[in-house]
């Protein structure tokens, strides 16, 4: 990120992870892809878990701003125009919640735009199976399944989990399947569909912006209850591919024109 102040800041807000390498490998990325897109911009970063800003201050000494203290920061440095760019991947709780704290400071600004999320129109929907559809295509097989796991949310934008899924089913891939930890699809119904299409094998990789704390325990830990070994219990071979989106540089470049296309 850039030292030297602009008239325009990107701020890219993120979730977070403790995760460093994960973090390099995807949060850092996307920052890197909207600061090459955005060359007139400064890009700063801020994190909406409090837990994991907290966590990094204590155990790595790295300082990550809230979004409240990054939009203070800007005031008080006479910023006059700013954009503010999430990398959620749906417009659920977390992004909702960043979106009313920004709004409370319009009128602070010259200019206050905010970003749209990953999956936010059919386009991106579209570009985001055409990318992965790729790599699905050297992954997966006629006998492996390929799935993809999300967080879930009780918010009623949980829905686009399932259309994620139909949308693979237009694309022609009848192997590939998206489910939750925290909400619908779950884990029973995903592991049932791929034993009822008789698939042997399966590769499961997450669908988050970050391999982080869901990727490396609820999708491949030891525990009973991971994924992982619920699927092996159904006597299905596994492999786990710890990839987060914001590593592919297709899903980097979404975020990018969505910054720069910022309302």
């Amino acid at each position: 990120m850039s030292n030297i102040q602009k008239s325009h800041v990107v701020l890219v807000v993120s979730f977070g992870t403790s995760y460093n390498k994960s973090r390099e490998r995807a949060i850092d990325a996307i920052e890197g892809k909207i600061a090459e897109e955005c060359p007139e911009s400064e890009i700063r970063r801020a994190f909406t878990s409090r837990m994991i800003i907290n966590k990094l201050r204590v155990q790595y000494g790295i300082e990550v701003d809230s979004v409240e203290q990054a939009m203070d920061k800007l005031v008080s440095e006479g910023i006059s125009e700013v954009t503010v760019q999430p990398t959620h991947i749906i417009n659920g709780i977390e992004n909702e919640e960043m979106t009313e704290i920004v709004r409370s400071y319009e009128g602070k600004f010259k200019s206050l735009k905010i970003g749209k999320p990953l999956l936010s129109a059919d386009k991106d929907f579209r570009e985001t199976v055409n990318y992965l559809s790729d790599y699905v295509k050297d992954i997966g097989s006629v006998e492996t399944a390929v799935v993809f796991m999300g967080h879930g949310t009780e918010h009623k934008i949980n829905s686009v989990y399932t259309v994620l899924e139909e949308k693979f089913r237009y694309a022609g891939f009848e192997n590939v399947f998206v489910g939750t930890v925290e909400a619908k699809p779950n884990l029973k119904e995903v592991v049932l569909k791929v034993k009822t299409k008789g698939y042997k094998r399966a590769v499961l990789l997450p669908f988050m912006i970050v391999a982080g704390d869901h990727a490396y325990n609820d999708m491949a830990g030891d525990g009973e209850t991971s994924w992982k070994n619920v699927f092996i219990k159904e006597g299905i071979e596994v492999e786990c591919i710890m990839k987060g989106l914001g590593e592919y540089p297709e899903i980097q470049n979404i975020f990018a024109e969505h910054a720069k296309s910022a309302e």
